[in-house]
């Protein structure tokens, strides 16, 4: 098979991954000013969508990370390895993204490239080090640093604007927190800007990868503006015609989001991947804001972390990585069948997509067939008013019980009098 066709099909598959990363992670940026009303959907996903642009254009030092760092100097990975990893990441991303499922898009990647790489040239492909250097401690540390943030941010926010019922009742002034609102147009466009530094750049490191892999660029220590742009542009492309599908379910969903919780949340997670984008760390951009927005609901008073709803979602974090490498290193198997394995390969994987996207066209998008990870991490915080709203409903509950079983005792006894 020509090998430039099979470059020129990784390149497409690679943009492909972009798009459905912008449809799948960017919308979650946007999902704080969405419920607290500071931004419209619409308004919210066009936003997120220029910046997203604007931000790709910004660093390449994520790129690096894939197109130099992940596979080891000496070992040559051939382009249709790479295409199997790309297939893996594919349809792990959209079906966690059918199925609602806690996922991040770059650890799909990265599954889906080390598990081809190891069937494709074994274990000692993959550079492990830097694997854990630049994906696995980020992954572990950098949304608890998030949190922390978010957190601290919170309580400051909280207590610079806290004034008592009396001192609210003489003068008339409220605690001016609904102003946050304003703050948040910036705060969750820096998000924005941040995923575009981070996410789009793996697509950039992959397409790179590929080029080198096929001898067309000599090293992946540089990314070319072409890669750059078409980039920047897919991930753009796919926060706008995609992101409608989450927003739906983001915008009623985190309605215990206050302003000034949304606030803390969206800069702490701006800062973060800005600062990791820089170091070349690549990150889950939706670990990081879920790690902000649980912060941020400890951080109000009352919150309490609801431990089952939490291990839910860590098991969803931990499960992504080791999940999209499994189904890459059966892309990549398929691939060593012979000549026509890429062609299967890729029948698979457009069958599937089409499939997936024909389903979430029939099926009304709602909180049992979609919901975005950042609204999961929301639901692992309960706060004080939640809890007494549960309480008041259990007690009317147990009120409704009551009356309907007092005329039945009620009958009851009388039948035993007359007896």
């Amino acid at each position: 098979m020509d090998p430039i066709f099979i470059v020129v099909l990784v390149i497409a598959l690679a943009l492909f991954f972009d798009f459905t990363n912008g449809f799948h992670d960017t919308a979650n940026a946007m999902a704080t000013p969405i419920a607290t009303g500071a931004l419209r959907p619409r308004v919210a996903v066009a936003i997120a969508a220029v910046l997203n642009l604007v931000g790709a254009l910004l660093s390449t030092q994520v790129a690096k990370t894939i197109s130099v760092d992940l596979i080891n100097k000496d070992v040559t990975l051939l382009p249709t390895m790479v295409f199997a990893g790309l297939v893996g990441a594919v349809l792990w991303n959209l079906t966690t993204w059918i199925l609602g499922l806690p996922s991040s898009s770059s650890h799909a990647l990265f599954g889906g490239l080390i598990g081809a790489a190891i069937v494709g040239a074994g274990f000692d492909a993959v550079n492990f080090v830097k694997v854990v250097e630049k994906v696995l401690l980020p992954a572990l540390f950098a949304p608890a640093i998030a949190a922390l943030a978010a957190y601290l941010a919170t309580r400051l926010a909280y207590l610079i604007t806290a004034r008592s019922q009396k001192q609210r009742a003489a003068n008339g002034i409220g605690t001016g927190r609904g102003s946050f609102r304003v703050g948040q147009i910036f705060s969750s466009g820096l998000v924005a800007l941040a995923h575009g530094t981070n996410d789009a750049q793996k697509t950039m490191g992959v397409i790179t990868l590929v080029l080198v892999t096929a001898g067309l660029q000599s090293s992946g220590d540089h990314v070319e503006l072409w890669v750059v742009l078409s980039a920047a542009a897919a991930i753009a492309i796919g926060t706008y015609s995609g992101g409608w599908r989450i927003i739906k379910t983001m915008g009623t969903g985190l309605t215990e989001i206050k302003p000034a919780q949304g606030f803390s949340a969206e800069t702490s997670t701006g800062v973060t991947i800005l600062a990791s984008s820089t170091l070349g760390f690549a990150l889950s951009t939706t670990q990081v804001a879920s790690g902000s927005v649980i912060g941020a609901g400890l951080g109000r008073r009352g919150g309490r972390v609801r431990w089952g709803k939490f291990g839910n979602v860590v098991i969803g974090w931990v499960f992504t990585l080791p999940a999209a490498a499994l189904v890459g290193a059966l892309a990549a198997l398929i691939i060593n069948i012979g000549p026509f394995g890429i062609i299967i390969d890729a029948v698979l994987c457009l069958g599937v997509t089409i499939a997936i996207f024909q389903i979430s066209n029939r099926n009304k998008v709602n909180a049992k067939n979609v919901i975005s990870e950042v609204e999961g991490a929301s639901e692992v915080i309960s706060s004080a008013r939640q809890r007494k709203l549960v309480a008041r409903t259990e007690a009317r509950k147990a009120a409704k019980a009551a009356a309907k079983a007092a005329p039945k005792t009620k009958a009851q006894t009388t039948k035993k009098g007359v007896k």
